[in-house]
């Protein structure tokens, strides 16, 4: 039997980024950006106004009511031509290019509106509502650095910075199988002994909160030559192969048998709880890395944070593979057998300023409806048997989505 962090070091050390590759903006969504972007324009580009109004010559309004002559409009979009003359002023509306002679914005607010002619009430400062150039980003300036996660507000800046395109670590491609002649889809009927197939779905949206694309096969029957057949297939699109089933010492478990014919996978004993049985190696002409997972849904899904997840994210170009662990107070006594590594699901909250976890669930591998209402797993140790109600805890947060 091998350790936890055994198991992981193999994984990790036969698992590196994705090389890089040009993507469009909307593609690089959820991708580790590669290269350093900097802006050849200032942003913003030119002195713009921040508000609909009215540019003046501040020195015209030293006395106040201001009634001043309005010599046209200036909208957002190409620059006008129209300058501002001592005396007079120029209607202009949110996000365009402040016109020559002008040095202050007024609010529509603060006058009575006029077309050719308005009375200001109020006088704003010298320079007041004015977005000047380069006061967000100067020209030349570095805005995204390599490592940078691209969510929407990246790839808005990006796209502000004049940029279509982008040197990203692609999003992995990976391809969920579940193996079971007991299993169909979700919502079929059901014959005595079958049950419906939860593994595939829950792992494929694991993946994808991952950060990877994720492709669900389906249900493959115990038969080891169409799981053949369905494996060989999907390796043309796989970045990764993540079967669950299969993998325990049982008659029918094929995918021992089936992933020993397409490559050099190895099967072992891993010191958990739950999650014991585990594969995982490289099949086929590309050497894809495949993660054999147990059957049992809790097993399954426990192997996905502690093995493919951080595989996953090493993969994206990830800063930070794994999960944060923060420390907390148990309020039960908490149980674990000796020499394994126990994932007990529990929901963690914040009392009086410190973190507090409460088991959710037994400790069985088919208990599911704990492991939806777990928002985050307290890990024991190996060497640990018993932790006595009011001890801390090494707790795993389980975010939803990926960071």
């Amino acid at each position: 039997m091998r350790s936890v962090d055994e198991h992981l070091g193999e994984v990790l050390g036969l698992i590196g980024p994705l090389h890089p590759i040009e993507m469009g903006l909307l593609d690089s969504h959820g991708c580790i950006l590669a290269e350093d972007v900097a802006t050849t324009f200032p942003l913003p580009a030119f002195d713009n106004s921040a508000m609909d109004g009215y540019a003046v010559r501040a020195a015209d309004l030293a006395a106040l009511p201001a009634v001043l002559p309005v010599v046209g409009d200036v909208a957002a979009g190409p620059a006008s031509v129209l300058r501002v003359q001592p005396g007079l002023c120029v209607r202009i509306m949110t996000g365009a290019a402040l016109p020559v002679g002008a040095d202050t914005v007024v609010p529509v607010e603060w006058t009575d509106g006029g077309v050719s002619r308005v009375r200001i009430d109020r006088a704003p400062d010298e320079g007041a509502f004015i977005r000047r150039a380069g006061e967000d980003v100067r020209s030349g300036e570095v805005v995204l650095r390599v490592g940078t996660h691209l969510g929407s507000s990246q790839i808005g800046l990006a796209a502000a910075v004049g940029r279509s395109r982008l040197f990203v670590r692609p999003r992995p491609r990976v391809v969920v199988v579940s193996t079971g002649s007991e299993l169909v889809e979700p919502g079929a009927p059901l014959a005595p002994g079958q049950i419906p197939d939860s593994n595939s779905l829950a792992l494929t949206t694991a993946c994808l909160e991952a950060g990877a694309i994720a492709y669900r096969v389906g249900i493959v029957p115990d038969d080891s030559s169409t799981l053949l057949a369905t494996l060989e297939d999907q390796l043309v699109r796989a970045d990764v192969l993540v079967t669950s089933g299969g993998v325990s010492v049982g008659a029918y478990d094929v995918v021992k048998e089936v992933l020993s014919r397409l490559g050099t996978v190895g099967f072992h004993k891993v010191a958990m709880q739950p999650g014991m049985p585990q594969g995982f190696g490289t099949i086929g002409p590309d050497s894809t890395p495949v993660f054999g997972l147990p059957g049992n849904p809790v097993s399954a899904m426990v192997s996905f944070e502690a093995f493919v997840r951080p595989a996953l994210r090493r993969m994206l170009g990830a800063e930070r593979v794994h999960r944060p662990v923060v420390s907390a107070v148990t309020t039960v006594d908490l149980t674990s057998p000796a020499g394994k590594r126990s994932y007990l699901r529990v929901a963690l909250s914040v009392q009086q300023g410190r973190y507090v976890v409460s088991p959710v669930s037994g400790s069985g591998s088919h208990l599911v409806a704990g492991l939806a209402r777990a928002n985050a797993f307290a890990v024991v140790g190996e060497d640990v048997t018993h932790i006595p109600a009011g001890s801390p805890v090494q707790v795993m947060l389980l975010e939803r989505r990926g960071q």
